[in-house]
């Protein structure tokens, strides 16, 4: 199936490893003009060469860290100068802390609502005068199946990522008579670097090895494994593209079914 994405300008943030770099590089094969953006100056020329060398097309980089102020709109500069308009806007930021409730602080709480909400926040406002020049413009949020079904010891995730449900329902209600699109897909457990970071930490912890960790985590899910990047990226792409025209202020769980809830 052709998703239309030819010559689709498309804005990536968090695209130096794991459901980001995935995405980019699926982007990159369906023809898209990229500019991928990470807090990490040396990840993102690394994946901006990689995707260069496995599909022949080498996009734009550039180093942003969106929990600072004015990264947003210093990456929407760029963006500027090189396009003028944007057509599609996948953030790909996020992440968690595994802790109990009476152990985090307030500065745990501010700085993961920094990474996981206002960094979307940020990105959005700045790029909305350039997604009402695109053609067919969209955005996708990256949330968590912990949205819908809270994870045990990751409480900070399982707030902030809740409210992301609530930004991309009302973002997609405020600018849907401009034309532009706000959904957002919510993986459940992948198999990227915090996670494979994750198990080694608490195999060390328990004296097993990470495989275990993994499989034991994996029994949980319906499909009995974790999912791939480009698996949860596949959706990401699909919610980006024209073909996806009559669909807004959706969440779609990519989750192998973890998250067992009606809504």
């Amino acid at each position: 199936m052709d998703l239309g994405f030819t010559g689709r300008r498309v804005l990536v943030v968090g695209a130096s490893a794991g459901i980001g770099f995935a995405t980019a590089e699926a982007l990159a094969r369906e023809g898209a003009e990229l500019l991928i953006a990470s807090r990490d100056p040396a990840g993102i020329a690394v994946a901006a060469a990689r995707i260069a060398a496995a599909t022949g097309r080498r996009p734009a980089s550039l180093a942003a860290d969106l929990t600072q102020a004015g990264a947003a709109e210093s990456l929407v500069a760029a963006a500027q100068a090189r396009w003028g308009a944007i057509d599609a806007l996948v953030d790909c930021v996020g992440g968690s802390i595994r802790s109990g409730f009476e152990a985090l602080t307030d500065e745990d709480w501010l700085a993961n609502y920094g990474f996981n909400v206002l960094s979307a926040v940020r990105i959005v406002r700045a790029s909305l005068p350039l997604l009402r020049r695109g053609d067919a413009p969209s955005i996708v949020l990256m949330g968590a199946a912990a949205s819908r079904m809270p994870y045990p010891n990751q409480i900070v995730s399982n707030v902030h990522k809740a409210g992301l449900l609530g930004l991309t329902k009302t973002l997609a209600g405020e600018y849907a008579a401009e034309g532009i699109r706000v959904n957002c897909v919510a993986p459940g457990r992948t198999l990227t670097r915090l996670w494979t970071d994750r198990a080694a930490r608490m195999a060390a912890e328990r004296n097993v090895t990470a495989e275990e960790v993994i499989a034991e985590f994996a029994h949980e899910i319906p499909l009995g494994r974790f999912g791939t990047p480009e698996e949860v990226a596949a959706m990401v792409i699909w919610l980006s593209s024209p073909r996806a025209g009559y669909v807004t202020g959706q969440t779609v769980n990519v989750d192998g079914g973890i998250a067992r809830g009606l809504l």
